[in-house]
């Protein structure tokens, strides 16, 4: 019975490894089980919803945020996602002055159609970090492992590391989620304070 736990506790260690959850210091900001305490902004039809945060639509023609009521500096980011292939979406990081947008934050991208693919899924756009080639998250589950620390960014798509880069634009500033267009959920969120 003791070897029996042994190995159970081994395996349950394993597994939140392998989904970046391992060690101490890990908030979750959304899963299965929980929305999250989060600022919504703009037109989004933001839904909890099988165990996902979810949005299809917009009521206007502005897009729709997801954001983090605490600010962040350097910190790691786990996310698990699913989009439609039409689907413009992001993970917005350091967002300052109060916006969110691709200049007033880190954008990492995730938009398989995006009509110039250097900046599409797994970069970060803005000029800031382009992806070659660019991978396609589009109708499945992905992860991404997104780590701000100082001016080094890194982004790591389903353990693919797309982005390796030295950056000083933006410091500090909340996270955010993005809805554009298609189908976006995210089922599971979470952040470490490095």
């Amino acid at each position: 019975m003791k070897r029996m736990l042994l190995v159970a506790i081994g395996l349950a260690l394993a597994s939140a490894a392998a989904f970046g959850q391992a060690g101490q210091g890990w908030v979750t900001l959304q899963d299965a089980g929980k929305r999250g305490d989060w600022n919504e902004i703009g037109d989004a039809n933001w839904r909890f919803e099988d165990g996902a945060m979810v949005a299809d639509k917009l009521a206007g023609k502005q897009g729709g945020f997801l954001v983090t009521k605490q600010s962040y500096k350097d910190f790691e980011i786990y996310a698990e996602f699913w989009v439609s292939h039409d689907a413009n979406s992001g993970i917005f990081i350091r967002c300052e002055n109060g916006k969110v947008t691709a200049t007033d934050c880190y954008e990492v991208n995730i938009f398989d159609e995006r009509p110039d693919p250097s900046y599409g899924t797994g970069a970060i756009t803005d000029n800031i970090a382009k992806v070659d080639p660019m991978p396609k998250a589009g109708g499945k589950w992905n992860t991404y492992n997104i780590t701000a620390q100082g001016t080094h960014l890194v982004v790591v798509l389903n353990g693919q590391k797309t982005v390796d880069i030295e950056n000083g634009k933006h410091a500090a500033g909340p996270v955010a989620l993005q809805y554009g267009q298609g189908v976006v959920k995210f089922r599971k969120v979470m952040v470490r304070v490095l």
